[in-house]
C-alpha cells in the first residue's frame, strides 16, 4: 500500500513539473525524484543566465546601430542644408543669367517667338503638301528647327532663318510647276517599286496612265486602288506624262484630292445594279425581255407594213400580207351578196389583227409590272433599312446605307424599264392600227364598189 501510494505521489509530481515525465517516471523513490527536480532547477537556472547574457549582447548592439543611425541622420540633415544652399545659388545664378539673356537678346526675343512661330505653321503646309513627295528631307528639318526654337539653351542661326524663307519661297515657285521625278511608290498589288512619276504643281501625283496619293502619315506614295471609272481622265494622264511641251489636257483636281476621291469611290454601274439585289436584277430581265419581245414585233409590223405598201401599189393580191390575204378573200367571193362579202371581209380582217397585234400585250403588262417590281424593292429596302435602325439604332448611317440603297435603285430600275416599254407599246400599236386602219379602209371600198356594181346590175 505504502509503494502504491509512492508511485502516485511520483506520478502528481511528474505531472506539476512538467517537463520531467520522463525522468521522474525513472524515480524509485521520492529522494531521486527530489534530486533530478534539483538537478532540473539548475540547469534552468544556467539556461535563463545564458539568455540574460545574449539579451544584453543584443542590446548593447542595438544601441551601437541607433548612434549610428542617429550620425547617419545628422550627417544627411547637414548634407540637406548645404544642398538646399546651392539650389537657392544656382537660382540666383539662374535669374542673373535670364537676366542677362533677356538684356542681350532685346528686339530679337520678338523674331524668335514669330519664326518659331512661322515655322510651326510652315511645318502643317509642308506634311499636308504633295511637293513632300518630292522634297521629303525638309519636314526634318522644320523638325530640328522647331525644337531648337523651343529649346532654352539654344537659338536659331542665320543659316536656319535663310533656309526656312528658302523652303517657303520653294514651296511656293514649286506650286506652279509641273515636275517630274522618281520615287518608290507603292502599287495597287501591294509591291513597292521605283518609277517615274509625275507633279502637277501642289495638286496632283500621276504615273504612266494612273493616280497616285501621297500619304502625309507614312511619306509613302501609293497608287490608287481604284481609278476612275471614266477613261477619259486616265488617258490624260498618259498624254501628261508623255509630252514633252505644249499645253496638255489634264483632269487637274483643284481641291488636293477630294473630286478625285469622289470620283473612286462613286459606284459603277455594275455596283449600282448590284444594289438592287434580287428585285432588281428580275427588273432588269423583264426588261430585256421586254425590249425583245418589242423588237420582234416591229420587226414584224415594219416587214408586213412594206408589203401592204407594195400590194397597194399592185392590182394582183399577193399572200406574202395582211392585204394581200383580204383581196385574196374578195377574189374568193366576188359573186356574193354585199352583205356576205362584207362579213367575209371582215372576217378576213378581224383574222390578221391578232399577228398585227402579237407581243404587244406582253410589252404592256411588262411596262405595268417594272413600277410595281420597284415598289417591292421599295418596300423590301425600307423593311432591311428599318431591321437595322432595330438592332444598331439610327447613330451610324453607313449601316443604313444598304437597305437605302436597295430601296432607291429598285425604284429607279422599274422606272427604267417602264418608262420604254410604255413607250414602244404605243409606238408599235401605232403601227398596227396603222396596218389595220389600211385593211379596214380597203374592204369598206371593195364593199362599196361591190355594192354599186349589184345595184347597177340589179337595175
Amino acid at each position: 500500500m505504502k509503494k502504491i501510494a509512492t508511485i502516485a505521489a511520483t506520478g502528481l509530481l511528474a505531472f506539476g513539473l512538467g517537463g520531467g515525465s520522463a525522468t521522474a517516471q525513472e524515480a524509485a523513490s521520492l529522494d531521486e525524484l527530489l534530486d533530478m527536480v534539483k538537478q532540473g532547477q539548475a540547469r534552468e537556472a544556467r539556461e535563463n543566465e545564458q539568455r540574460l547574457a545574449e539579451f544584453r549582447r543584443r542590446q548593447s548592439e542595438q544601441q551601437a546601430l541607433l548612434n549610428q543611425a542617429r550620425n547617419e541622420r545628422a550627417s544627411l540633415e547637414q548634407r540637406g542644408e548645404q544642398l538646399e544652399e546651392l539650389f537657392e545659388e544656382n537660382n540666383r545664378k539662374l535669374a542673373t543669367a535670364a537676366a542677362e539673356l533677356d538684356e542681350r537678346l532685346g528686339s530679337l526675343r520678338e523674331l524668335f517667338g514669330v519664326l518659331q512661330q512661322v515655322a510651326g505653321d510652315t511645318q502643317s503646309v509642308f506634311q499636308n503638301s504633295l511637293i513632300s513627295a518630292q522634297y521629303p528631307d525638309r519636314e526634318d528639318f522644320l523638325v530640328e528647327l522647331g525644337a531648337t526654337m523651343a529649346s532654352t539653351t539654344r537659338l536659331a542661326s542665320i543659316e536656319d532663318i535663310e533656309r526656312l524663307w528658302f523652303e517657303m519661297q520653294r514651296q511656293m515657285t514649286e506650286s506652279g510647276k509641273v515636275a517630274r521625278f522618281e520615287r518608290s511608290v507603292i502599287r495597287a498589288n501591294g509591291e513597292e517599286t521605283t518609277i517615274p512619276i509625275v507633279r502637277v504643281g501642289a495638286f496632283n501625283l500621276v504615273g504612266d496612265g494612273f493616280y497616285l496619293n501621297y500619304t502625309s502619315e507614312t511619306g509613302n506614295v501609293v497608287e490608287l486602288q481604284r481609278q476612275p471609272e471614266q477613261a477619259r481622265y486616265t488617258d490624260s494622264t498618259d498624254a501628261l506624262f508623255d509630252a514633252e511641251q505644249g499645253p496638255v489636257t489634264f483632269g487637274l483636281d483643284p481641291t488636293r484630292g477630294g473630286i478625285l476621291a469622289q470620283l473612286v469611290d462613286r459606284p459603277t454601274l455594275r455596283e449600282r445594279v448590284d444594289q438592287g439585289g434580287v428585285v432588281g436584277y428580275s427588273i432588269i430581265g423583264l426588261g430585256l425581255l421586254g425590249l425583245l419581245i418589242a423588237l420582234v414585233s416591229l420587226f414584224s409590223l415594219v416587214i408586213a407594213d412594206r408589203k401592204v405598201s407594195s400590194q397597194l401599189k399592185s392590182d394582183k393580191p399577193n399572200s406574202n400580207n395582211p392585204l394581200g390575204r383580204v383581196l385574196g378573200a374578195y377574189e374568193d367571193n366576188k359573186n356574193v351578196d354585199t352583205a356576205t362579202l362584207e362579213l367575209k371581209l371582215s372576217e378576213a380582217v378581224l383574222k390578221e389583227a391578232p399577228k398585227l397585234s402579237r407581243g404587244l400585250l406582253f410589252v404592256k403588262v411588262i411596262s405595268v409590272v417594272a413600277p410595281l417590281a420597284g415598289l417591292l424593292g421599295t418596300v423590301t429596302g425600307m423593311i432591311k433599312t428599318f431591321q437595322v435602325i432595330t438592332l444598331y439604332g439610327a447613330g451610324d448611317p453607313k449601316l443604313m446605307a444598304g437597305g437605302i440603297s436597295q430601296a432607291l435603285v429598285t425604284t429607279v430600275l422599274g422606272l427604267v424599264v417602264a418608262i420604254p416599254m410604255v413607250l414602244l407599246h404605243t409606238f408599235l400599236q401605232g403601227r398596227s392600227k396603222r396596218i389595220l386602219n389600211i385593211l379596214q379602209e380597203q374592204s369598206a371600198g371593195i364593199i362599196a364598189e361591190h355594192s354599186e356594181a349589184e345595184h347597177k346590175s340589179a337595175a
